[in-house]
């Protein structure tokens, strides 16, 4: 029989994993990443609000959304989401954690600027659009996450699923930026179900992969997962209009 004490640790330094503490500690992670979750997104909302106000950042942030241009933009995006998960996985030091996961904020909210002021003052019914997909974003989100605490099943087999799927992904939207073709409504479609298995993945690492301090990457690695499904279904909700 295994020693159950070395059972209850995972590799982080030693330390205990969300599914050997109390039930009480477990909901007071589960309380502290999802509030960091809802924070993340507020700061976002901020963020944006403050970067459409800029006409010369607008302006820039459109000039990126065209061939290479775009494509330097998604690499420093990867750049800086790599920077800040290993940042808030190496650390304990909240303040560095913080830092990581602000920037990370940030470097979404100026991703979706093109997007979200072509939604906002170029569409129809833009603010409609904005306020359908962030509802449809939120009950997806909520739905899916629900599913890995009812059925408490370990979702981490899908790693190497979504890790080729995501590369997949990459590599029609360099071809896509590169040859000047659309992807069209089905890729959509598509990475919105990646998008879905990713908050699965990164639901159920809140149980088999953390432990209690590390609220803040597991916050991370959830807002993530939300803005992916929220960039999709917002392209999608788009494209009817």
């Amino acid at each position: 029989m295994e020693n159950s004490t070395e059972n209850s640790f995972d590799n982080f330094e030693g330390k205990l994993l969300v599914s050997h503490l109390t039930s009480e500690a477990r909901v007071a992670f589960y309380k502290k990443t999802y509030a960091h979750v809802a924070g993340g997104v507020l700061v976002f909302i901020l963020f944006e609000w403050l970067l459409l106000q800029s006409d010369a950042i607008v302006n820039f942030a459109l000039s990126m959304t065209q061939g290479m241009r775009w494509l330097l933009m998604l690499g420093g995006f990867m750049l800086v989401t790599t920077y800040a998960e290993r940042m808030t996985m190496k650390t304990q030091d909240k303040t560095k954690q913080y830092l990581a996961y602000g920037l990370y904020v940030f470097a979404q909210a100026f991703i979706f600027v093109p997007m979200i002021y072509i939604a906002a003052f170029y569409m129809e019914s833009g603010p409609e659009i904005l306020n359908q997909a962030a509802i449809v974003t939120l009950a997806l989100f909520t739905g899916i996450t629900a599913v890995v605490f009812v059925t408490k099943r370990d979702f981490s087999f899908l790693k190497t699923g979504l890790t080729i799927a995501f590369f997949i992904a990459l590599g029609l939207i360099i071809a896509g930026s590169l040859f000047g073709f659309s992807l069209g409504l089905w890729f959509s479609v598509a990475m919105c179900m990646l998008a879905g298995g990713s908050i699965l993945y990164q639901t159920s690492n809140l149980i088999h992969k953390y432990s209690e301090e590390d609220y803040i990457p597991a916050s991370l690695g959830l807002f993530a997962s939300l803005m992916l499904l929220f960039w999709y279904v917002l392209q999608i909700f788009m494209s009817r209009d």
